[in-house]
């Protein structure tokens, strides 16, 4: 049921970068406000509504916040597709973004509660699943609902699912008692309730939490930089329709993200019973893998041969999920985890979610200019560095993990 939730809570984000064409077409709105609306206007609530939320979270029923704001977000994606211009439009998304504070972090603690210590990487790889399931989905059901209706039904119809399912939510999962697994399957006693300013200073000074949330920031830059326009991308300078784009990008994310995640769960469960340090080295390779196939897919003439290469960064490009919500979630305290999580995601949401986007959209605006037929793709090339950054950044968080090790021995 979270993993449905999850579905649905990227499913609801993503139908905007999806039908971009369509929604340009009808609210006659730029490159750039797309990328505002995507990027920087959503992350802004997502982001820093989901530490008071954390907080509220840690302290109380996380089913319920859960369903809330499952509601919320739902409601708010209905709106959209109600919207009459850019301003309402913007203002909608914005409220989904605030709903969907409330997703993500509860559902990290909630499963790491119904879980023991080395089996929450390939729970919450499985739970990961939900972005590229819902991504695949709301591609398919999005461009082909947009095809044969309107855009604006794709948006009401999910929205209305949600509600329903944030409803069926509190009758079908219970609270579990909060760090009962983790002194090796037995139950402990109750952990007192966390405080905000020290859980925030315990996170904040700990190398290894920092470098493991801005490393999977300057990812996400490239994942919602290229994720947010790829399907403008493909049918304004690769030739795609929207029915091509129904089944084939479809297919492309569901098979290549999901793949990605599921695998990179199975391996970080491998190789950390290892060395911790497989936390780090894992999302570095994949990430370093991943370069020459990004390159030529955003040079590849042809919406086919695109597609072929992007199939290989899109499993490459999400290791670092997986890897990252279970150092956190290991490294914490029971009583700790939902605020974490949520300071997890704002640092990579923000980053990522909050700027990938609004640059892309800015960048291609700036160059329509000079280069008004292939704008986008020179905005996609130029994100390439931060490739570079990420795996840095990868690579830093494994000598800290490698010293905590020795430190522990």
């Amino acid at each position: 049921m979270l993993w449905f939730i999850y579905v649905l809570n990227f499913l609801d984000r993503q139908l905007l970068s999806i039908l971009a064409k369509p929604i340009q077409d009808g609210l006659n709105v730029t490159d750039g406000q797309l990328g505002l609306v995507g990027g920087l206007y959503f992350a802004f609530f997502y982001c820093f509504i989901a530490i008071p939320v954390g907080w509220l979270a840690d302290r109380t029923n996380r089913i319920a916040i859960l369903s809330a704001a499952c509601a919320i977000w739902s409601a708010a994606t209905a709106a959209c597709g109600l919207a009459r211009n850019f301003g309402e439009f913007a203002v909608a998304r914005m409220t989904v973004g605030f709903g969907e504070a409330g997703g993500v972090p509860p559902s990290y603690a909630i499963i790491s509660d119904y879980f023991p210590t080395g089996r929450r990487g390939m729970a919450l790889g499985i739970y990961n699943l939900g972005p590229p399931v819902g991504a695949a989905l709301g591609i398919a059901f999005g461009a082909s609902v947009a095809a044969a209706f309107s855009w604006r039904d794709a948006f009401v119809s999910i929205g209305i699912i949600g509600v329903v399912a944030a409803v069926a939510l509190l009758f079908i999962v219970k609270e579990p008692k909060r760090g009962g697994l983790d002194a090796s399957g037995a139950v402990i006693a109750a952990p007192e309730k966390a405080r905000f300013l020290e859980t925030l200073k315990m996170f904040v000074t700990r190398p290894a939490l920092m470098l493991a949330s801005l490393g999977s920031g300057a990812t996400q830059f490239i994942t919602y930089g290229l994720g947010n326009f790829a399907t403008l991308f493909l049918m304004r300078e690769k030739g795609m329709t929207l029915e091509d784009v129904a089944v084939w990008y479809a297919l492309v994310v569901l098979i290549g993200m999901g793949g990605g995640i599921f695998v990179s769960g199975w391996a970080i469960d491998r190789f950390t019973r290892i060395s911790k340090k497989a936390y780090a080295l894992i999302p570095a390779a994949s990430l370093t893998l991943a370069i020459p196939f990004y390159l030529l897919f955003v040079w590849a003439p042809g919406w086919q041969l695109a597609l072929v290469f992007l199939l290989f960064p899109t499993f490459l490009n999400y290791f670092y999920l997986s890897s990252s919500v279970a150092l956190v979630q290991e490294e914490v305290k029971p009583n700790q985890r939902v605020m974490s999580g949520a300071l997890l995601l704002l640092i990579m949401n923000f980053i990522g979610l909050g700027l990938g986007p609004t640059y892309v959209g800015a960048a291609s605006d700036y160059f329509r200019a000079d280069f008004p037929e292939n704008s986008l793709q020179i905005a996609l090339y130029t994100i390439t560095p931060f490739y570079v950054l990420a795996i840095g950044l990868f690579l830093w968080l494994a000598r800290v993990l490698g010293r905590e090790e020795r430190s522990a021995a």
